[in-house]
């Protein structure tokens, strides 16, 4: 079930995002779309299933499930930059910044950053409603939510002591969290329905991806994942691997799964593509 429905959703987002970009044109066209090419699509999963189990339109929830997808690549272009983690490679392509140069780069994530904005303005939605999308999506992208998260990432690389337990969950939160967060609370907003069920299962959702992202750096093999790994390890930087351990991640990694599935028990099986979602995250090889 799993497997067919995000593969839906990777089909209908990419073409969204397609037709979308199709009026950007040059460089930064070309760049924006190299960037959200590719990709897991979990987010936009999160959107569209969420909709669903909220009975929400199709055409609204592409259109939200587009936007998270372009803010997601935004971050990753930024996150790329030779100032910030200096990555050359994402999705197994050369990053924006080495297949064009540091400028186009920054303007490129500047742009889709926009375009996340631009596409929620227009779904076909009450006026309130998309408001409350907005400013949901602003906060959970901006200097309280992953900008934040990014921001004690980088301090963390030059601090005198590595972070704690609570400081990295706390950190890791906002960098990653908050977008998943948003992204599987989108339905009930677009619904005007109650987005606890989902922000509780997002929440676990959020460190368990985090912290699988940790385990991938250590076991992981560079061509399935196509990022370099290592370089947390190679920087001395602290992460649930080696605040818990091998062993130790992995069974943190399953608790937040079962919570994440538990938090979904008022949905019943019509949320069982969400649940398996969730144990896909700690099982992914890329």
């Amino acid at each position: 079930m799993f497997d067919t429905r995000i593969a839906e959703v990777a089909q209908g987002v990419t073409a969204r995002l397609q037709a979308a970009l199709a009026a950007y044109p040059g460089q930064i066209g070309a760049a924006m779309a190299h960037a959200t090419g590719g990709g897991k699509r979990l987010r936009a999963f999160l959107v569209c299933e969420g909709a669903a189990l909220h009975d929400v339109d199709p055409v609204a929830a592409m259109d939200a499930a587009a936007a998270i997808e372009a803010m997601h690549a935004y971050s990753l272009v930024h996150d790329d930059l030779p100032c910030m983690d200096d990555d050359d490679l994402r999705r197994g392509l050369p990053t924006v910044h080495v297949k064009w140069d540091e400028a186009t780069a920054v303007l490129t994530g500047d742009a889709l950053q926009t375009l996340a904005f631009e596409l929620i303005a227009h779904m076909p939605l009450a006026a309130d409603r998309v408001v409350t999308l907005t400013a949901g999506l602003a906060r959970a992208s901006g200097g309280v939510g992953m900008v934040l998260g990014q921001a004690m990432d980088i301090a963390a690389e030059t601090a005198a002591t590595p972070l704690t337990l609570p400081e990295i969950t706390d950190l890791q939160a906002k960098k990653t969290g908050a977008l998943i967060e948003w992204s599987a609370q989108a339905g009930p907003v677009m619904a005007a329905a109650d987005t606890g069920p989902m922000g509780a299962y997002a929440r676990a959702l959020g460190l368990a991806f985090q912290i699988a992202d940790d385990i991938l750096d250590v076991e992981g093999d560079e061509a399935e994942t196509g990022k370099r790994l290592r370089k947390d390890d190679d920087a001395g930087k602290a992460t649930f691997v080696s605040l818990l351990g091998l062993d130790g991640a992995k069974a943190e990694a399953a608790r937040l799964t079962d919570s994440a599935c538990d938090a979904l028990a008022p949905y019943g099986p019509r949320a069982d593509a969400l649940r398996q979602a969730a144990r896909f995250v700690i099982a992914r090889q890329s």
